[in-house]
């Protein structure tokens, strides 16, 4: 009965045979043979050469990927409601050992590229303002909406354009694929992404996620800056293991598949309470505060998204019979 967080999520059973095998001696940090593997897994999957790091937090990989694409004076373009702006407690900052965050606005929290350009127009070429050097996105946002290939694309000409890194935070990216039925690569580097943090724990993984450069010599820099981080881990390979095996026969894509057929359902019961379109598996719902106690009272547990708003998130591993009851109170609310 928690629709709270897809954090909370089980492992997948999957992940947790991995991690068995995996569990003998093998060389340590990342020179094992499940980690030596992951380029080459990623790169069939993206269809191009990319370099791949494991780590252990989505907020590391966000903030690792962006000192890799700004420098310490530089700024970072997105959302006002991006992850990295309002829920990572100044680690992309502290990471880039300082770089600005430059907030804007769109709807569903996704940029356009006139919302980037009028960023860039308000800040004057001089050394006395930060200037823009790289663009980070969220796909899916944080409110469970998907850009499309062509709106990456079309971010990525400006920040091309701009000579601005381009960041993916893909938390839930495997959401975003699977919603829109395109490949990994029409959403990443073919539209101009260079780094995209690719999310596994909330999708069936354990405590480990990607970091993917789709320009490779940005990695080398980072593999100092990941160790001087702290985020070295020792037995690398139980991280390695959790994310081949998600890769493996599209277990990361069909989990995300199960969890946005989950949110549908409820978006279908929910009808004209939606706030957003559902496009992920995050739900985004109109209730009062007598109506969301009426629905905690029935042992659901949400998280409250401010006044008169609720915020559900399905799961990987919740099928009809777990999500049904959900639809059904709401649907008789």
């Amino acid at each position: 009965m928690r629709f709270f967080s897809d954090n909370a999520a089980a492992a997948h059973p999957a992940v947790l045979e991995a991690l068995a095998a995996a569990n003998r001696l093998d060389t340590a940090y990342d020179g094992d043979a499940w980690s030596k593997q992951l380029d080459g897994a990623f790169s069939d999957l993206f269809e191009t050469k990319v370099r791949s790091l494991w780590i252990a937090t989505g907020t590391a990989a966000n903030s690792l990927a962006l000192a890799a694409l700004c420098p310490p004076f530089g700024g970072v373009i997105c959302h006002r409601e991006a992850h990295i702006s309002v829920d990572e407690c100044g680690a992309p900052e502290f990471f880039t050992h300082g770089a600005k965050l430059l907030l804007s606005d769109g709807e569903g929290a996704k940029l356009s590229p006139a919302a980037v350009e009028a960023v860039c127009a308000g800040i004057r070429p001089d050394v006395h303002q930060v200037q823009p050097r790289a663009l980070s996105i969220t796909n899916a946002t944080e409110y469970g909406r998907a850009y499309t290939p062509d709106e990456v694309a079309a971010l990525g000409e400006v920040a091309k354009r701009r000579g601005l890194g381009f960041h993916m935070d893909g938390a839930r990216f495997a959401n975003a694929v699977a919603h829109l039925g395109c490949s990994p690569a029409d959403l990443t580097w073919r539209g101009g992404v260079d780094a995209l943090s690719f999310g596994f724990v909330k999708n069936g993984g354990m405590n480990a996620e990607a970091l993917i450069f789709f320009k490779p010599e940005l990695a080398e820099a980072t593999l100092y800056r990941r160790k001087r981080a702290g985020h070295l881990f020792s037995k690398g390979r139980f991280l390695a293991a959790q994310i081949l095996a998600m890769l493996k026969d599209e277990l990361w894509l069909d989990n995300a598949s199960a969890a946005n057929r989950g949110a549908a359902l409820l978006a279908q019961a929910a009808g004209g309470r939606l706030i957003h379109p559902v496009e992920a598996n995050e739900v985004f719902l109109r209730v009062t505060a007598d109506e969301a106690a009426r629905l905690r009272a029935l042992g659901f547990d949400f998280y409250d998204w401010g006044p008169g708003a609720a915020r559900l998130v399905i799961s990987w591993d919740q099928d009809e019979t777990a999500i049904r009851p959900l639809a059904e109170a709401i649907a008789a609310l």
